[in-house]
């Protein structure tokens, strides 16, 4: 199976359980790779035979920046099922990294997997 991916993706977004997380947007960054036979596009050279990179960019931008959760489990499996339903990707590896989260780490965040290759 090919594999898609977008890295780096900063969105901002109301995610914390603590009184000022819920008020104010912090930032998250998600590197996601998706499962996806690119064959038929590579053959044809036609965008309706892949996964739009673009298109899966714009719909988890709006959705994270219009959500609100207490906790980056509940998000990241969120943004799991989108991918998975609504774009048909068989599988997919999430990592949720939500900087500055722990004072004296870098990186502070979740990886998933779901779905199979």
């Amino acid at each position: 199976m090919d594999i898609i991916f977008l890295g780096g993706l900063e969105i901002e977004t109301i995610i914390g359980i603590y009184d000022w997380e819920r008020e104010t947007k912090q930032k998250i960054i998600l590197d996601i790779e998706m499962a996806f036979d690119i064959q038929k596009a590579a053959e044809t050279d036609d965008i309706q035979y892949t996964l739009d990179y673009k298109t899966v960019s714009k719909r988890l931008i709006y959705f994270v920046e219009t959500s609100q959760f207490l906790l980056v489990e509940k998000l990241i499996s969120e943004i799991a099922n989108i991918i998975r339903n609504e774009f048909n990707v068989p599988w997919v590896k999430i990592t949720l990294n939500k900087k500055g989260a722990i004072r004296g780490a870098r990186d502070v965040g979740i990886i998933i997997e779901r779905g199979e290759k």
